[in-house]
């Protein structure tokens, strides 16, 4: 691990500065992503913010009568919060399918939506990858790339991103709340925070360098059946191959979101209109476009076969 120096911030505004003024830093709470990958060395901070001293972990209803989720909210609270596990239980089952009891006891709302990808490339730096060093290539594209994505890819980049509770998110219509050095504060659609890879994999989100995430705001209560259904090589502590997250409606209509799939969580609206009609419709237009390597081309058929259980499922 390379030196870096350290500092405990009092405000969410004081953490920001202190990101502008320090070229190299980055924020730290829960840091079960960041510390494995400075002991990698996969990032260097020369300086470590610490926020976990912020006031950031509420749970409060709105004005809207949604929900205000605060950055700093540990995974194993946020499920376990009885109006998370009321009104929207998809977040709840997605972040239990995620990681082990351990790491959810120290995870947080924004550090799950920051995580970086779990390609092999990624972690191996004797390997190319244009995330970890833009410009070096990808050593994924006609690598072992079963568990990469299949949507939205490009030449630069094939990993996916491996947040379950990002696409529980997704189908909520989240929105992220962040403020800037200067106080000025932002509010982002979560269809909006995750960008594609295209040819800047290394740029993950849309966030500027010294931007703080300060909470998560979820829209009043959809309603419905709420299920989240991860397939994964075992059955604890692994990624999603495949991961739905969907809220059905009596009538048959609702959302979905998919993991595992494609660089941020996916979802395409106009796919929805077509749920009445059943899980071969619906995915035929969630996959157009899928661009899968010979290794995760099953992903196609089984993206069709887990949204069809999570359709059976909501019918009872």
């Amino acid at each position: 691990m390379k030196p870096f120096t350290y500092e405990r911030a009092h405000s969410p505004g004081e953490a920001a500065a202190a990101a502008a003024r320090n070229q190299g830093a980055k924020f730290i709470a829960g840091g079960t992503n960041l510390l494995d990958l400075m002991k990698l060395q996969i990032e260097a901070p020369t300086h470590l913010i610490d926020v976990n001293g912020l006031v950031l972990n509420i749970i409060e209803a709105t004005a809207e009568g949604g929900l205000r989720i605060g950055a700093l909210v540990r995974n194993t609270d946020l499920a376990a919060d009885q109006r998370i596990r009321r009104d929207y239980g998809l977040l709840s089952r997605a972040l239990l399918a995620g990681a082990s009891g351990q790491l959810r006891n120290k995870a947080t709302t924004a550090g799950n939506l920051l995580q970086r990808t779990r390609c092999l490339y990624f972690y191996d730096t004797n390997q190319p990858c244009n995330k970890r060093r833009p410009g070096s290539g990808c050593a994924a594209i006609g690598g072992f790339s079963r568990a990469h994505a299949i949507m939205g890819v490009s030449d630069a980049c094939i990993a996916s991103h491996p947040s379950d509770m990002a696409v529980a998110l997704r189908a909520l219509d989240a929105k992220v709340e962040t403020v800037k050095p200067d106080g000025s504060l932002r509010s982002i659609p979560i269809a909006d925070f995750h960008r594609l890879p295209g040819d800047t994999p290394h740029i993950e989100t849309v966030l500027e360098r010294d931007e703080l995430i300060t909470a998560v705001t979820l829209t009043k209560p959809a309603g419905g059946t709420h299920v989240y259904r991860k397939v994964r090589d075992r059955t604890s502590y692994a990624f999603a191959l495949v991961s739905v997250g969907a809220i059905i409606q009596p009538d048959g209509t609702g959302r979905v979101a998919l993991g595992g799939v494609a660089h941020k969580p996916w979802r395409v609206e106009a796919a929805e209109a077509a749920m009445p009609r059943g899980a071969k419709a619906v995915a035929a237009q969630l996959l157009a476009g899928a661009k899968p390597t010979h290794e995760n081309a099953f992903k196609l058929s089984l993206v069709e076969r887990t949204l069809a259980s999570v359709l059976a499922e909501a019918k009872g």
